[in-house]
C-alpha cells in the first residue's frame, strides 16, 4: 500500500492565489495515490477564497476543502496537524497557500522520506522582500539565546514530516502558538531527530496582499518569547 500523504496548507484572504495554487498541487497529490489528500484550511478569511476552494472540488476530487474561525497561521497548522493525525495520515507536507514556493521541488523531499523523519526546505532564493529576511534573521538569534540550538531557516513554510514522529512534539507547543513552524524546527534539532535541511526557492508573493505587518510581528515576538520560555520550561522537565 502507498504511503498516505497528507499536504497541508492554511489559507487566509487567498482569493487571488487559491484556485492556481490548487492546480499546481493537486498534480503533486494524484501522483503520491489515490488515498492521499490536499487539504487546505480557510482560517476565517473574509474575500471567497472558501467558497473558490468549494467550486474547485468536483475537477479535483483529492482536494478536502476545510474551513474554521480565525486563529492565526501557526494555530492553523497545529490544527491541521492533529487533523492528519486524526486520519491516519503517514506523512504531512506543508507549504503554504501563497504560491511561493514551487511544487517541483517537492520530489526530492518525498524521494528521501524512508532516510529522514523531517525533511526540511531552507530559503537559498528568496524573493519575498528584504524585511522578511531580517526577521526570519531575528527568530534565528532568539531560538539560540533561548534554546542554545542553531537553525539553518527558522520559519520555513515548505516541510515534509513522518506524523508518528512529529506527533510527540506537538505535546510541547501552545495549541494557540503562532510561530508553530520556528518551534517545530527548533524541537527536531534539540531532540536530534532524523532530519535534513534541503534548498527550496521562495518567490514573490504570486497574488493579494499580505496579512502580517511589522506592527503585528513585533506583537507576535513578544508573545513568542514568553511562550519560547514555557516550552523550555516544559523541556526541561
Amino acid at each position: 500500500m502507498n504511503d498516505k500523504l497528507y499536504i497541508i496548507m492554511p489559507a487566509y484572504n487567498e482569493a487571488a492565489n487559491i484556485e492556481k495554487t490548487i492546480k499546481q498541487w493537486h498534480t503533486v497529490i494524484e501522483e503520491i495515490g489515490s488515498n492521499s489528500r490536499l487539504v487546505i484550511f480557510n482560517d476565517g478569511s473574509n474575500d471567497n477564497t472558501y467558497e473558490i476552494m468549494l467550486s474547485l472540488k468536483s475537477k479535483f476530487p483529492q482536494l478536502v476543502p476545510e474551513t474554521k474561525t480565525n486563529s492565526g497561521h501557526g494555530a492553523t497548522l497545529l490544527y491541521a496537524y492533529n487533523y492528519c493525525i486524526e486520519n491516519n495520515a503517514d506523512y504531512v507536507f506543508q507549504t503554504d497557500s501563497d504560491g511561493q514556493t514551487n511544487p517541483k521541488e517537492f520530489w526530492e523531499f518525498w524521494n528521501k522520506r524512508n532516510n529522514y523523519d523531517f525533511i526540511i526546505g531552507y530559503r537559498k532564493k528568496r524573493q519575498d522582500g528584504f524585511g522578511r529576511i531580517i526577521v526570519n534573521r531575528i527568530l534565528k538569534l532568539i531560538v539560540w539565546l533561548i534554546f542554545g540550538e542553531k537553525v539553518k531557516d527558522s520559519n520555513t513554510p515548505f516541510r515534509l514530516m513522518n506524523i508518528k514522529k512529529l506527533k510527540p512534539l506537538l505535546e510541547f507547543i501552545p495549541f494557540d502558538f503562532f510561530l508553530s513552524n520556528v518551534i517545530i524546527s527548533m524541537l527536531v534539532v534539540k531532540r536530534k531527530e532524523k532530519y535534513l535541511w534541503l534548498p527550496i526557492t521562495f518567490k514573490p508573493r504570486q497574488g493579494g496582499i499580505n496579512s502580517i505587518n511589522f506592527k503585528r510581528i513585533i506583537k507576535i515576538g513578544y508573545k513568542a518569547i514568553s511562550d519560547f520560555y514555557t516550552i523550555k520550561h516544559n523541556l526541561n522537565k
